[in-house]
């Protein structure tokens, strides 16, 4: 995507954001980075949070790149060149700081939009489908998104400036260099969690790329964090019998207290908990990753004064540690952590100027799995908020698996087969709603892989239920759901305090307001997930 051109604005030398939507100029001094260097210069002379993961700098007189946030003194701008991956910046024989630690970065997503078979091979190759012991062939991941290798390749290496298999590789490392960081995992465990199969592989790799051995790093960290004989500072996560706790960044504007609010009132008692206290989430979660059953917990907590969340991960099964890459991102695919808010919320200008407030950001919270978000639609049909959820816990609760992991006793959403299995007699409501369900759950346990597009198949799943699905299940960003009652209300209001302001009296027909969501939906595009949440966010009904 491309950016505006960002200038300086009064006298306190900030940077503006009001129209990222626009074209910016060409990046002057390096064909690395989409952001113009003088754009770059001012973020990083002001260690501005907003630009954290949208590029990173060169530094040629140390071999070092940094993020924009970097705490140490900034080198002189005709010594740096801007990078908009971190991965450009290794590729071009730099290293991570080890201060502000690149590998923590929110992802830069500069290319996102610009190809679907790029972003499907990000997730796929995040989601460790080119490491680990069950590694796929670059012709296999090709062959899974319909194209060929050597397309695939051509795709990362005009994006990314690297090779899908470097990608990967490099993804693999930063992550062991977080754990290296921010756990006292044993260097074996790391490498498992990290993806590589082998101690060997992982300390040459680790070597190579950052010119010296995992645990000279750790030894290194240690020195500079200040810790002596073992103990740790206050700041720094640590592992323990009870979990496995790390930082995750994002990127700033982040609503975590609508976020927060928002899973509680539709909290399931047992598989979600809440600390109004700390404002802490956690869940139980279950994934099929590698045709094994991985099943666990998690829980977020803001950390004060700093973009970041503390995490906490428990698996049930404690070998499966190997996954723990994996259950990281999909941590941070759930809530949103990766979005850039500025560029997103520009798309709502048009609706800013017919009295749209905006409540800067403010993202997609999405639910564990795809079913489960269709199981939430469904039982929202026709009823409140309120009323939907005490649906769920009693499908959960009835139906739902239970497991002691540490120290507390969970409940995991139902599977496909136990809903399409289950009675419900213990539901008052509709029989075409507990058919649906059913349905549902039979069309998914015999089609587990199947889009919620197909679902359309099942007697009682419409359009809003898929679209729901999408959006919440598959974290799709450009789902608006026009259709909505409550959004059909907030957009009619909009439309009419507009035409008042013109001296027009429209009637507000079907087919007007239908016009008017395709209007809406092109112009807001790819972000139209983000704008059914912004006109729904005062919803509480």
């Amino acid at each position: 995507m491309k950016t505006s051109n960002i200038n300086e604005t009064n006298s306190s030398n900030e940077l503006s954001l009001a129209s990222l939507t626009h074209d910016t100029a060409p990046n002057q001094g390096s064909v690395n980075c989409h952001l113009s260097d003088d754009v770059c210069r001012q973020a990083r002379l002001s260690r501005d949070a907003r630009f954290d993961g949208r590029f990173f700098i060169g530094v040629k007189t140390t071999g070092i790149f940094c993020r924009s946030i970097c705490p140490a003194s900034p080198p002189k701008e005709q010594n740096v060149v801007y990078f908009d991956s971190a991965i450009k910046a290794a590729e071009a024989g730099l290293r991570p700081c080890l201060r502000c630690r690149p590998d923590s970065a929110p992802q830069s997503n500069a290319w996102q939009g610009t190809s679907t078979s790029l972003q499907r091979a990000i997730r796929l190759i995040d989601g460790g489908c080119l490491s680990g012991e069950h590694a796929e062939s670059l012709t296999d991941l090709s062959s899974r998104l319909g194209i060929s290798s050597r397309y695939l390749s051509q795709l990362f290496n005009k994006q990314l400036g690297t090779s899908p298999k470097k990608y990967a590789l490099y993804r693999q490392l930063m992550f062991a260099k977080q754990l290296l960081h921010q756990t006292q995992l044993s260097m074996t465990d790391v490498a498992m969690a990290a993806g590589f199969n082998s101690i060997r592989r992982f300390n040459e790799v680790f070597k190579s790329q950052l010119q010296l051995t995992p645990s000279q790093l750790r030894r290194s960290n240690t020195a500079k964090t200040g810790e002596s004989r073992g103990k740790a500072c206050s700041h720094r996560p640590q592992t323990s019998p009870q979990g496995i706790n790390l930082l995750l960044d994002y990127r700033p504007p982040f609503q975590w207290l609508q976020m927060w609010r928002f899973y509680q009132l539709r909290a399931v008692e047992g598989m979600e908990w809440l600390n109004e206290k700390t404002l802490s989430y956690g869940r139980s979660f279950t994934v099929m990753l590698d045709d094994k059953l991985i099943r666990g917990t998690f829980e977020v907590a803001p950390v004060n004064a700093k973009n970041q969340l503390s995490l906490n991960v428990q698996f049930e099964e404690q070998q499966h540690i190997g996954f723990l890459y994996q259950i990281v991102q999909y941590v941070r695919k759930l809530l949103d952590l990766d979005a850039d808010m500025d560029v997103i919320e520009a798309a709502f200008e048009p609706l800013v100027s017919m009295g749209m407030t905006v409540s800067s950001g403010l993202r997609i919270p999405a639910t564990a799995s795809v079913f489960e978000a269709g199981c939430r639609a469904v039982l929202g049909q026709q009823v409140s908020v309120i009323q939907a959820s005490k649906l769920l816990n009693v499908l959960a609760v009835n139906y739902g698996d239970k497991s002691t992991i540490g120290q507390r006793e969970v409940l995991f959403f139902p599977t496909p087969k136990q809903v399409a299995e289950a009675g419900l007699d213990e539901f008052k409501m509709p029989g075409a709603r507990k058919r649906a369900l059913k349905g549902l759950g039979q069309f998914v346990t015999q089609s587990p892989l199947a889009s919620p597009e197909t679902w359309i198949e099942v007697k009682g799943i419409g359009p809003w239920t898929i679209a729901y699905a999408q959006m919440r299940g598959e974290s799709n960003p450009n789902i608006f759901l026009g259709g909505d009652l409550v959004i059909k209300n907030r957009v009619k209001a909009l439309i009419v305090k507009q035409d008042a302001m013109k001296g027009l009296d429209r009637e507000f027909t079907p087919k007007l307001y239908q016009q008017l969501v395709e209007q809406i939906s092109h112009q807001v595009s790819p972000w139209g997930s983000y704008l059914t949440f912004q006109l729904w966010k005062n919803d509480e009904n």
